[in-house]
């Protein structure tokens, strides 16, 4: 989908950008860092049984007319959008997340590579990832305020994102579809194995830290420190409408609040 002017210039003022003069990495910088800063990652149409489309149209509806966030599929699908507008050559690309139990589903996140000098790995929809385009290549690194990343080979052409030191997920560099994700997006609305069902998330980065609500859970991370409280149902769609821009009619903030409550 290649975004009309209007739609591209309604994207820009979502996330708080003028028009960029080039297609170059100190504007993909600026770029990623000011989406980070503005579009939230969360999960709560998963605990509001709205079902997540994939197609553009519907991510710039939400994101951009509805000033909502959304996880990865979502994000950077949207985000890819932006930057073919803005000139920019990219590609979707399959990642693997590390957990507990080794690498996730096929398709378990949606990344981006935007070629310039060279391929970089953006991505805006992973929570905590690197902040700032990184060179897809091995021996890749770049520290920030989440952490210190690292781009090491993996088998049979992938690439392992590391962060601190510890494997975060596995990009297969090849050109996907937004298409190729409907079946994650499916597994991650629907699985009691996905951690997106198990309760509601909403994470922001800010320029010192975090700022994320987890269930009924305030953190908040500044310079290294860490806060963390319990708060009430009650505070729950005031929080969504100050820390993230999110409003929600009544109705919906109660099944949120509901939804902490389940087995995790």
């Amino acid at each position: 989908m290649l975004l009309a002017d209007a739609e591209r210039d309604r994207y820009l003022e979502r996330i708080g950008c003028a028009l960029p003069p080039r297609a170059e990495l100190g504007t993909l910088a600026a770029l990623q860092r000011a989406h980070l800063a503005a579009v939230p990652f969360e999960n709560l149409d998963i605990h509001l049984g709205v079902p997540i489309e994939l197609a553009p149209e519907a991510l710039l509806a939400k994101l951009v007319a509805r000033r909502r966030g959304g996880f990865c599929y979502e994000l950077n699908g949207a985000f890819a959008a932006l930057l073919a507008a803005l000139g920019f050559r990219l590609r979707l690309c399959e990642a693997r997340v590390f957990g507990a139990g080794g690498l996730g589903i096929r398709f378990d996140h949606l990344a981006l590579v935007v070629e310039l000098d060279g391929p970089y790995l953006v991505d805006v929809g992973f929570g905590e990832c690197v902040r700032a385009p990184l060179a897809l290549r091995p021996g890749a690194s770049a520290t920030d305020v989440g952490g210190s990343y690292r781009i090491e080979p993996a088998p049979g052409g992938a690439l392992d994102l590391l962060r601190d030191g510890a494997p975060q997920y596995r990009l297969d560099p090849a050109p996907r579809t937004l298409a190729d994700f409907e079946p994650g997006c499916r597994h991650h609305q629907t699985s009691p194995d996905s951690h997106f069902t198990r309760k509601p998330i909403v994470t922001r980065a800010t320029e010192t830290g975090r700022q994320t609500l987890s269930g009924l859970r305030w953190i908040e991370t500044r310079g290294g420190e860490r806060e963390e409280r319990e708060f009430a149902p009650a505070e729950l769609g005031p929080l969504l409408s100050a820390r993230f821009g999110i409003e929600l009619d009544p109705s919906a903030l109660a099944r949120l609040a509901r939804a902490h409550d389940r087995t995790v």
